[in-house]
């Protein structure tokens, strides 16, 4: 019988250990959570505790899947685990107390059912160690990391008796019911990301006090040039908590050799860092670190390193290229080359002990620690031989990895094959992606777009399927944009029997409208130009809904407004779990117009759970849009009519696009486009029971006087207009003139120009 994962346990409730059950259930997958017995009266207690933290803590991606988690207590309930095909320990890091569970769970647990430790500092050989053969084949090390929803990388450890065939189970139900880019490391100390990322965390703190920098400084320097987040160094040790230094680092240190080069940069015994602990000054959860929030303001305020006093925050520009950066003679270059040059030559060092290739690393740096580009990727950028020459100049050794890298052209290089990477021994090797994975960027170098503009392309993916990708800044849609919607649903169905709406994007599907060419045309008062603007969108969107071939779209992050509205013209979705979708056009005072709301109307209005009669239908739709909330991931869209039933999702991200192609290919056998849609909608009626429904928004000061006048002209059109009546059904054309009459009202709104103009300076709405 082929193994699969349909039932797990975790053992342990802590915030990693409720955080995997999360992710499980999140996944679909029952799952049995246990840890320490508590009181009497209620032995589960600790594990429920951990639930109840996850659901606070939207661990869980809509609160019905806590329903998948049953919990209990290790000394009462430990014998359930002989249900599990998955069994995962993450209980306090001590060896023996492992070792304890692990014989326990042999003696308990199914053959062939999987164990595995969330470790991040224990080696596998010695969790093992006395253990028997048929434990050694069914064991793994899956390191999660923190929030397990959040964090796309689990690093994964399999031993010299782990069985092949685990090993391959645990990665792809990671990758399929987790979620998760899987990173296979070799059984050294903190395995890949946390080797680096502590070692990068220490030379960046350090080189900055010895090199003289301030905080702010060394943030800037260590940030953005590097493509690492904007909390740079000194901002991300108070995030992660300086009291956590000597645990973690220390414990790292402890397990290293003492030739290794972090030794070097040994933070745990920097006196800065210990008086900071010793004052209680530990970082954010201690309102204070490197940073704080002045006492009794808002204002932020930045430790100077050399008084260890606080003073007002200032800001710190500097040169964004990094290959420039290093070559100024000034303390900013003189810092950025010492955190580069460490950082290069101790990874290149260090890679063949901790993997079998240097995109293994790449990808552990870039999920792991938010990175932009792994440290190979960004040696590529700078250059390697460059840095090699300086290194070598400065009598410096050049690890033999770099030079190889230096002499050959970088450590990742494109072929007319495809994609290559270097071994960690040196050699090029292909990239290769698992079955299933897509990748566009690959896709894109096998030949010329089809079609495209400075705002949207056409690509072919292949077996006739072409890919539809938006890549203005945050996916805004603009002219550009509709234009090519509107050509692609002209052109692709004469070369291609498919078609799939996807980016690369890794913050959002699309933001919605172009805010700013709002802004410029109502600040004109050329209220034609965006009527026609509406109209342009209208009329894509349609084709786009009509098209001869069917069209999927595979959202990922914000898919808002107008992003929201070109999805819920697509045949079907495919959506990455972590999707944000929501018309929430009224916070900018209008409403959804390029017939978002006529589609959501007839949504609903085809669902079996309604509400009862046309006043059920309007009363959904309308109750959903004046809301403008954003979900808060793709299961809570389907619970507000954004996704259907049949609508798939995809819980791992590096399998957005394949998964989206195989549903397009799918659903091209025996194609035919839609017929036009209609609704049977309650007319002035129903707008009378809405308008009521506002007026107790308004009372109840939940709604703002325009949020008054924008519901109502929203209620005009989930009504179907004045010359409505429930026995005879609107059809979508005639809700979207519906739609382009309210628009046409709204923005010659001063309110609706205020709120335009305040979302697209702030990012915030204005409530008026």
């Amino acid at each position: 019988m082929k193994r699969a994962i349909r039932k797990v346990a975790v053992i342990g409730a802590g915030s990693m250990g409720s955080g995997i059950a999360a992710q499980f259930a999140n996944g679909g997958v029952p799952v049995l959570l246990l840890d320490v017995a508590g009181p009497e009266d209620d032995r589960a207690a600790p594990a429920r505790a951990g639930v109840e933290r996850q659901l606070k803590a939207q661990g869980f991606m809509d609160p019905s899947a806590a329903e998948l988690v049953s919990v209990g207590s290790i000394d009462d309930d430990l014998a359930a685990v002989a249900d599990a095909d998955w069994i995962v320990e993450a209980v306090v890091e001590d060896l023996a107390v492992k070792r304890r569970l692990f014989a326990r769970l042999d003696a308990l647990r199914k053959p062939g059912a999987v164990v595995s430790s969330n470790t991040s500092t224990i080696p596998l050989a010695q969790l093992t160690e006395g253990a028997s053969d048929a434990f050694r084949r069914d064991f793994v090390i899956t390191h999660f990391f923190n929030p397990p929803r959040h964090m796309r990388l689990m690093e994964l450890v399999a031993g010299p008796g782990t069985a092949p065939e685990t090993a391959a189970l645990v990665r792809d139900a990671a990758e399929t019911v987790l979620g998760k880019t899987v990173v296979d490391c070799r059984d050294t100390p903190a395995f890949i990301a946390n080797r680096l990322g502590c070692h990068w965390m220490s030379v960046a703190a350090i080189e900055a006090l010895r090199h003289g920098l301030t905080v702010e400084q060394a943030d800037a320097v260590a940030g953005a040039p590097f493509g690492v987040p904007r909390t740079g160094i000194f901002g991300l040790l108070d995030l992660v908590g300086i009291d956590l230094v000597p645990l973690v680092w220390g414990s790292l240190l402890g397990a290293l050799p003492a030739d290794d080069a972090h030794h070097r940069h040994d933070l745990t015994a920097e006196p800065l860092i210990r008086r900071l602990i010793a004052e209680g000054r530990i970082g954010r959860k201690a309102k204070g670190g490197f940073y704080r929030l002045a006492p009794g303001s808002k204002a932020r305020e930045a430790l100077d390193l050399a008084s260890g006093e606080y003073r007002p925050q200032a800001d710190a520009a500097v040169n964004r290229d990094l290959a420039a950066l290093i070559r100024q003679e000034d303390a900013a270059g003189r810092y950025a080359w010492a955190v580069l040059s460490n950082t290069i030559t101790y990874t290149a060092a260090v890679a063949e002990e901790i993997a079998d290739d240097v995109a293994a690393i790449d990808t552990a740096m870039r999920l792991g620690y938010g990175w932009a580009e792994g440290p190979f990727a960004l040696a590529d950028r700078v250059g390697c031989a460059a840095i090699a020459d300086r290194l070598a100049a400065e009598g410096r050794d050049v690890p033999p990895l770099l030079a190889a890298a230096a002499a050959e052209g970088g450590f990742h290089r494109r072929t007319a094959a495809g994609r290559e990477t270097r071994t960690t021994a040196g050699a090029w090797t292909p990239v290769r992606r698992p079955p299933g994975v897509l990748d566009l960027g690959e896709m894109k170098e096998r030949g010329p777009r089809f079609a495209g503009n400075g705002s949207a392309s056409v690509w072919d993916l292949g077996d006739g399927v072409a890919c539809l990708e938006f890549h203005t800044k945050m996916n805004a849609i603009d002219q550009g944009i509709l234009a090519m919607v509107a050509e692609a649903a002209e052109r692709v169905p004469a070369e291609f029997r498919a078609l799939v709406l996807y980016n690369d994007n890794p913050r959002a599907f699309s933001a919605g409208a172009d805010l700013g060419y709002f802004v410029g045309r109502l600040e004109a008062e050329d209220f034609a130009a965006l009527e026609r603007f509406v109209e342009q969108g209208q009329a894509a969107f349609r084709a786009l809904k009509h098209a001869a071939i069917p069209v999927v779209g595979a959202p990922a992050g914000l898919a808002v407004g107008g992003g929201c509205e070109v999805l819920l013209h697509c045949d079907a979705i495919q959506a990455h779990a972590e999707t944000y979708i929501g018309l929430v056009e009224l916070k900018v005072g209008i409403i959804p117009g390029w017939r978002g709301t006529a589609e959501l109307l007839l949504r609903w209005g085809r669902r079996s759970d309604r509400p009862a009669g046309p006043e059920g239908t309007s009363q959904a739709a309308f109750e959903t849009i004046a809301g403008a909330r954003i979900t808060g991931s793709a299961l809570e869209a389907r619970a507000l009519g954004y996704l259907r039933p049949e609508d798939g999702i995809t819980m791992g991200r590096d399998r957005l696009l394949g998964d989206a192609k195989a549903k397009a290919v799918a659903l091209a056998e025996g194609y035919r486009p839609p017929d036009v849609g209609s609704v049977t909608l309650p007319g002035p009626a129903g707008r009378e029971a809405l308008q009521a429904i506002v007026r107790g928004w308004r009372q109840d000061g939940r709604a703002s006087p325009h949020d008054e006048l924008v519901a109502d002209r929203l209620a005009g059109v989930c009504c179907g207009g004045a010359e409505t009546n429930p026995q005879t059904p609107v059809d979508e054309d005639a809700l979207a003139a519906l739609e382009r009459e309210a628009i046409s009202a709204l923005i010659r709104e001063p309110a609706t120009r205020a709120r335009i103009r305040h979302m697209l300076d702030t990012g915030k709405p204005l409530r008026n």
